[in-house]
């Protein structure tokens, strides 16, 4: 074999492959989809791979979650933390030192998914649940962070725990909306003192 032709299967099997390891990885297939699903909640290193699934909830990939959003009848929660450093501040607001995006249309309810809730934290989560679904524990709520979130997983179990029956968990999060240009803002978080 000539050195010209040598590369050509070399050639070949990278163009084969390629697309695939150029693509992002589904939520089904990407690294961390083997994580134990723990008993309770995650406490630390929240920013870790994650399991596949929040027992109770349904996970949601990229389109299925685009395909929720166009329909306007879910509600999009992000869980994020508060820019790190940052606390509550002065009356009931959050100290938010740079501007947050989110998937366009959400609630930002920074600390909800911590995987030991302070009090105040508690009630202000349940008291937003229970604001912005009327009441009514069958509204869909997709909760959602960054990608390899523990936080999110934790509020979603939190969520169902508390007797909300139809919740989602958009486990790749806002990294791979933006990637894929879809509709977001800058939001800001829902203040302590209310509702």
């Amino acid at each position: 074999m000539t050195r010209k032709r040598c590369w050509l299967p070399a050639l070949a099997l990278l163009i084969t492959i390629l697309p695939a390891v150029a693509a992002p990885a589904s939520p089904d297939t990407r690294p961390g989809s083997d994580v134990p699903v723990p008993d309770g909640y995650r406490l630390d290193r929240y920013r870790a791979p994650v399991p596949a699934e929040v027992p109770g909830a349904t996970t949601v990939t990229l389109e299925q979650a685009e395909a929720l959003y166009r329909t306007g009848t879910v509600l999009f929660i992000d869980v994020m933390k508060v820019p790190r450093g940052e606390s509550a501040g002065l009356e009931g607001k959050w100290l938010v030192a740079k501007p947050h995006v989110a998937i366009k249309g959400s609630t930002w309810l920074p600390e909800t998914g911590e995987g030991i809730l302070k009090p105040e934290i508690e009630s202000y989560f349940r008291a937003n649940l229970e604001r912005l679904t009327d009441g009514n524990p069958g509204t869909p709520l997709l909760f959602y962070c960054v990608t390899d979130c523990w936080m999110s997983w934790n509020a979603a179990k939190r969520a169902l725990s508390w007797g909300y029956t139809r919740i989602y968990w958009y486990r790749d999060g806002i990294e791979v909306w933006q990637q894929f240009d879809l509709p977001t803002e800058l939001v800001d978080p829902i203040p302590l003192s209310r509702p």
